[in-house]
């Protein structure tokens, strides 16, 4: 697997679309390649941008979040959410490299990736091509941040193991590998969380990804993101607060 870090010129809200900026950063892209794109860039260019001076930060994550925990649960003072499908602090809204603004994620991520992929698509001829958007959060039990996605389209997000058999015939009954997350990952790290100015990453050389020719139906979305907490493999920690409702539910 090859991950390329793409540099970009200086994003601000507003002023580019993200086809300008695609046009701008991307000489070629090639039959299944991925191209990885963070949720930053795509709501930079959606004009998701509120200036910090005037505005409450926790009433913006209250508008944005399906749920979240208050100020106050956390040692660190931070508010957890869970926001489209992701458990992530402050419903994913950033201060950084936003230029005095408070960044919300994309309105829809779902479809931003699509278009995104559409775009690619047409402008290189690609009959298979998968996109990515997406975010950093943390780990429980770890320091330090992990890239995870947020949307994608083009490709199966997932390889089931399940009903085959390990090396010494034992039969798997739960294995699943998250495809698109260890994707993210791989691309986050390597475009970093400072100022480096790479917010694309494209992604070749990745045999054990199967593609489609198609953007996720939603009942393939439903398949990866979960939508309920109470189904989650957590659920005995996530169901283990009150949450609050957030306005986005």
């Amino acid at each position: 697997m090859l991950v390329r870090p793409l540099k970009t010129k200086k994003i601000l809200p507003g002023a580019q679309s993200m086809v300008e900026v695609l046009d701008e950063s991307l000489e070629k892209v090639e039959e299944k390649n991925i191209l990885v794109v963070t949720s930053k860039i795509v709501a930079l260019c959606e004009g998701r941008a509120v200036p910090i001076k005037g505005n409450d930060k926790e009433e913006l994550i209250k508008q944005e979040a399906d749920y979240y925990l208050p100020r106050r649960s956390s040692k660190w003072n931070f508010e957890f959410t869970i926001t489209k499908k992701t458990l992530i602090m402050s419903a994913g809204i950033d201060e950084s490299n936003t230029n005095g603004n408070y960044l919300l994620w994309p309105k829809d991520p779902q479809k931003s990736v699509n278009e995104i992929r559409s775009y690619l698509k047409k402008r290189f001829s690609l009959e298979t091509v998968g996109v990515i958007i997406t975010d950093s959060s943390c780990t429980p039990m770890r320091w330090g941040t992990v890239g995870v996605p947020i949307a994608y389209s083009g490709f199966e997000p997932k390889k089931n193991y399940i009903g085959t058999k390990d090396l010494f015939g034992y039969t798997l009954k739960v294995s699943q590998s998250n495809i698109a997350g260890g994707l993210a990952a791989a691309a986050v790290v390597t475009m970093g969380e400072g100022k480096e100015q790479t917010p694309l990453a494209l992604i070749s050389d990745i045999p054990f990804v199967s593609f489609l020719d198609h953007d996720p139906t939603q009942e393939e979305l439903d398949q990866y993101f979960i939508g309920h907490k109470e189904d989650d493999l957590f659920e005995p920690f996530l169901s283990s607060v009150k949450w609050l409702p957030g306005k986005n539910k």
